[in-house]
C-alpha cells in the first residue's frame, strides 16, 4: 500500500460536514484539524493495485464544500 496526506481547503463554514463526509466513506485512517491554508489533513493509504489520483478523485475529491486540495506522497522511511 501506498501512503498519502492530504489536505483539504474547505468552503468556510463547511468544515465539519465535509469532515464528517470524508471520515463516514470509511476512506482515511486518521483525520485532523489543522491551521494554516488548509483546514482539514488525512491519512490516506491506497491500495496497491490502485493509481493514487484515480483512488482519490474517486473517493474523496467529489465531496461538496471541498475548495482546494493539496496531496503529498510519501516514501520509504530510512
Amino acid at each position: 500500500m501506498a501512503l498519502v496526506f492530504v489536505q483539504f481547503r474547505c468552503t468556510p463554514g463547511m468544515t465539519y460536514e465535509v469532515a464528517n463526509t470524508i471520515w463516514d466513506r470509511e476512506v482515511v485512517s486518521e483525520m485532523y484539524s489543522t491551521s494554516g491554508d488548509y483546514d482539514l489533513i488525512a491519512k490516506v493509504y491506497i491500495p496497491d493495485d490502485q493509481d493514487v489520483g484515480h483512488y482519490l478523485s474517486s473517493k474523496l475529491f467529489d465531496i461538496q464544500g471541498i475548495q482546494r486540495t493539496l496531496t503529498t506522497m510519501t516514501f520509504k522511511a530510512f
